[in-house]
C-alpha cells in the first residue's frame, strides 16, 4: 500500500555501547528528515521502515532495543491525511493490521524493549511505547494524548488493549475517552507519570543519557518495575463511568467512544488472555470507523484547527506586525484580569491595568497575581517564573502609564458610549503608533473609532470566556483599520496560542451572531409555549457540548440579553428579544439548570416557575429544525455580506469559539449533509461538484 504524498518517517538503527550493559543496545530513531514543525507520522511506508529497522535490531542480537524520536518529537501518530484517503474497509483494515504486526514485534520480543519518549507523542506514537516493555519520558517532552475518539475513530494499534492492562481501566477510560471528549485534553509530563503511562521521567537536557543508564539498571536487574493486576470489577466500574460520560457528552452523535469502551471492556473480559483476538477486534472497529462520516468530519475539523488556523485567510503581510513590548488593559474586572494574565504569561512583558478607583484596581491586580500563584502551585510554571510574572503586572489610575505601551486593549462595560470615551481619552496619552484594541463581543468597532485622530489603529480583538481555555480570537477589521493593526493582531494570536479568524465589522461578528441566532430560536419556541425542557434537549442528537439553557447560564443571562438587544437593533426581524430572557435578568436568577440524582441535567424549577409561554408548543424535532434553519440562513447572510471570506472560517469559529463538535465536521458541512442548506437558502455552502467533506 502506498499513500500519495506521504511524508515518510524513516527508522534508523544504530548499535551503541552502554556502560553496565553486557552487549550492545540497538537504538532506533524515528525521523522524517524535517524540522520539529513537521512531526514524525506513520503511514504504510513509515511502518515498513520501522519494520526494517527492527529486522536490523533483532539480527544484531543486542542486549536491549530502544526506540526514540528526532529532537522534540517522538511520533505524532498515524498520517491522518493518508488514512483519510484510504478507499474502503479492506484498505482501512489493512493499515490497522500493518501497525499491529510491526508494533507487536516490540511487545513479543524476548529482548527487553524500551521507548525513550523525548518529545510530542500522539496516537500511534503512544502505542509504540505501549508495545515496549518499559517507557521513559523527557520532562520537556510536550503534550501526549490518544486523541482518536475526538476525531471519530479509536486507538487502533493496540491502545484499547494495552493501556488498560498497563494503567488500569479507570485511567485508560480517562485517556482514551474522557480527555478527547473534553476539548481533546492532553497529558502533561506529570500527568503521564502519575497515571503510569511511563515508568520514569528524566530531565530533557541529558534525557537520552539518563534513559540509557536506567536501561542498564533494568537489564542488569538492579531496578525492577512493578506492574499491577486489575479485576473484572475494576473494568466494569470504569466502563460504566465511560458510557455515562460519553452519552452525556455526545448523545450518541458519534459511535467512536462506545466502540472504544467495548474494546476496553473486552480487554478485561473475553480478550484478557488473547491479545491476538483483541488486536483483530481493533482492526475491525478501525475499519468501520475510518470509513464513517464522523471520521471524515473529524478530519475536516483537524485540518481547520491545525492548518487554516495557523494561516488565517486575509491576513496582511506578517512584516507589518508591530512588536508588543508592553500591554495596557483598561479595566480590572474579571475579563480584564483574564486578559492581563494571558498577556503576561505568553508575552512575558509588562502589563498595566487601570480602573476608575483604587479599590477596583487593587482587586484586579490581586486577581492576576492570584492566578499566577495558582499556576505555580499546580506546577504549570516554576516559582521563579511566577515571581517574574507577578513583578510584571502592575496597576495605575492614570492613563499616562500607557505612554510607552505598544498595545492597549479595553475590557470595560459593554456600552458604545463608554468605549468611545475610553478611546478618546487614551489617544491623549499613548504613542501615535500604539495599537488600540477592543474586546467587544458585538458592538461596532468602526463606531468606537469614529472621531479619533488615528482611527486606523483601532482593531477588534474578541477573546472568548474563559480566556485561558477558549482557542478562538476574532480579529475585527473596522472600516479604517490598517493592515498593520490587523497584522499585529494575527501575530499576537500566534504568541498567545490562539486560533484567529479575520472578520469584518458586523454586529456580533461570527460566533456570537450564530450562537444568539440559534439560541434566540430556542427561546422564541419557549416564549410561544414549548416546554423549556423539550426545547433544551432538542439539539441533543447533534452532540453539542452543552444545551442552550446551560450555555445561557454559562454566558450569563444579562450578557446574553445585552448581545441579543444589540443584534435586535441591527436585525429586528431575525433577532427578537425574548421576554423570558428579560424576566430572568430582571429577577436576578442566574442558576438555570439543575441535576437529578442520576446526574441528568434538567431546567431548574425556578426557571419553570418564572418563565411564561403562549399556546403554540413545538415538538423537539420542530425546534431542532427551526434552529438549524436559522443557522443556515444566518451563515449564508454572513457570507453574502462578506463578514468572513469563506464558509471554512465560520466552521473554524464555531469549532474553536463555541465547541461545535469535531465529529460534525463544521457547521456548514453539517448543514449541507443534512440538506438544510439547500432547503433554506437554495444552495449548499460547498461549491457545486465539491465534496462536503475532504477525503
Amino acid at each position: 500500500m502506498v499513500i500519495p504524498g506521504e511524508v515518510v518517517t524513516n527508522a534508523i538503527t544504530r548499535l551503541i555501547d552502554v556502560p553496565g550493559v553486557a552487549g550492545q543496545v540497538a537504538l532506533i530513531t524515528l525521523d522524517n528528515g524535517m524540522d520539529h514543525n513537521r512531526p514524525n507520522t506513520l503511514g504504510p511506508a513509515g511502518l515498513r521502515s520501522l519494520d526494517a529497522a527492527l529486522d536490523q535490531a533483532f539480527a544484531a542480537k543486542p542486549a536491549a532495543i530502544a526506540v526514540t524520536g528526532k529532537p522534540y518529537v517522538f511520533a505524532a501518530g498515524a498520517d491522518l491525511s493518508g488514512i483519510g484517503a484510504l478507499n474502503g474497509k479492506d484498505a482501512a483494515r489493512a493499515i490497522g493490521q500493518l501497525g499491529h504486526k510491526v508494533f507487536r514485534r516490540l511487545h513479543d520480543s524476548d529482548i527487553p524493549t524500551f521507548a525513550f519518549i523525548n518529545g510530542v507523542a500522539f496516537g500511534g506514537g503512544i502505542e509504540i511505547g505501549l508495545h515496549c516493555h518499559y517507557r521513559t519520558l523527557a520532562a520537556n517532552a510536550g503534550p501526549m494524548a490518544l486523541p482518536e475518539c475526538f476525531l471519530g475513530i479509536l486507538p487502533g494499534w493496540g491502545g484499547t488493549q494495552l493501556l488498560p492492562r498497563l494503567i488500569g481501566p479507570e485511567n485508560a477510560v480517562t485517556v482514551i475517552v474522557e480527555n478527547p471528549l473534553n476539548n481533546n485534553r492532553t497529558l502533561r509530563t506529570k500527568d503521564a507519570a502519575a497515571l503510569g503511562v511511563v515508568d520514569q521521567v528524566f530531565d530533557g537536557a541529558d534525557f537520552l543519557e539518563q534513559s540509557l543508564r536506567w536501561l542498564a539498571d533494568v537489564v542488569s536487574g538492579s531496578v525492577t518495575v512493578p506492574r499491577k493486576e486489575f479485576s473484572s470489577d475494576d473494568y466494569a466500574a470504569a466502563v460504566a463511568r465511560g458510557r455515562f460520560l460519553a452519552q452525556q457528552r455526545t448523545h450518541g452523535a458519534t459511535t467512536a467512544p462506545a466502540r472504544a469502551l467495548d474494546l476496553i471492556e473486552a480487554a478485561g473480559g473475553e480478550f484478557a488472555d488473547d491479545l491476538t483476538a483483541g488486536f483483530a477486534a481493533e482492526d475491525e472497529a478501525l475499519a468501520d470507523l475510518i470509513t464513517s462520516e464522523p471520521f471524515r468530519a473529524g478530519l475536516y475539523t483537524f485540518n481547520l484547527t491545525q492548518k487554516r488556523a495557523r494561516k488565517p485567510v486575509g491576513a496582511p503581510d506578517k512584516s507589518l506586525a508591530q512588536p508588543v513590548t508592553k500591554v495596557g488593559v483598561v479595566g480590572a474586572g474579571l475579563m480584564a484580569s483574564q486578559l492581563a494574565t494571558l498577556f503576561v504569561r505568553r508575552l512575558k512583558v509588562p502589563v498595566v491595568l487601570t480602573e476608575i478607583d483604587q479599590q477596583r484596581l487593587d482587586a484586579g491586580v490581586a486577581r492576576v497575581h492570584g492566578e499566577i500563584s495558582t499556576l505555580a502551585e499546580k506546577g504549570r510554571i516554576s516559582p521563579a517564573e511566577a515571581n517574574r510574572l507577578t513583578a510584571l503586572v502592575t496597576g495605575s489610575l492614570d492613563y499616562s502609564a500607557f505612554a510607552d505601551a505598544d498595545l492597549v486593549i479595553e475590557a470595560v462595560y459593554e456600552q458604545l458610549e463608554v468605549k468611545q470615551q475610553v478611546f478618546a481619552e487614551l489617544e491623549k496619552h499613548v504613542a501615535p503608533e500604539a495599537i488600540l484594541a477592543t474586546n467587544t463581543s458585538s458592538l461596532s468597532v468602526t463606531a468606537m473609532a469614529k472621531g479619533l485622530q488615528h482611527p486606523e489603529r483601532v482593531v477588534g480583538l474578541h477573546f472568548f470566556n474563559p480566556v485561558a481555555v477558549m482557542p478562538l480570537l476574532e480579529i475585527i477589521r473596522a472600516e479604517q483599520t490598517s493592515d498593520a493593526a490587523v497584522a499585529t493582531g494575527v501575530a499576537l494570536a500566534k504568541q498567545l496560542r490562539k486560533s484567529p479568524i479575520i472578520c469584518a465589522d458586523a454586529t456580533g461578528f461570527v460566533v456570537n451572531r450564530l450562537l444568539l441566532r440559534f439560541m434566540g430560536e430556542i427561546l422564541a419556541a419557549i416564549d410561544e409555549g414549548t416546554d423549556p425542557q423539550v426545547a433544551d434537549i432538542a439539539l441533543d442528537p447533534l452532540g453539542l457540548p452543552m444545551t442552550p439553557i446551560m450555555l445561557l447560564q454559562l454566558v450569563g443571562p444579562a450578557v446574553a440579553l445585552h448581545v441579543q438587544e444589540t443584534l435586535n437593533a441591527s436585525w429586528p426581524d431575525r433577532f427578537p428579544v425574548s421576554e423570558n430572557l428579560r424576566r430572568t435578568v430582571d429577577s436576578g436568577l442566574k442558576q438555570l439548570v439543575s441535576w437529578d440524582a442520576d446526574g441528568t441535567q434538567k431546567v431548574s424549577d425556578e426557571v419553570r416557575e418564572l418563565w411564561q409561554g403562549g399556546d403554540q408548543p413545538s415538538t423537539a424535532e420542530q425546534v431542532r429544525e427551526r434552529a438549524l434553519a436559522a443557522l443556515a440562513t444566518e451563515a449564508r447572510l454572513m457570507l453574502d455580506e462578506g463578514v468572513v471570506s469563506d464558509a471554512a472560517d465560520i466552521d473554524l469559529g464555531m469549532i474553536t469559539g463555541a465547541g461545535w463538535p469535531a465529529w460534525l465536521g463544521g457547521i456548514t458541512p453539517y448543514l449541507d449533509r443534512e440538506g438544510i442548506s439547500e432547503k433554506v437558502t437554495g444552495k449548499r455552502f460547498a461549491p457545486a461538484g465539491v465534496a462536503t467533506l475532504p477525503a
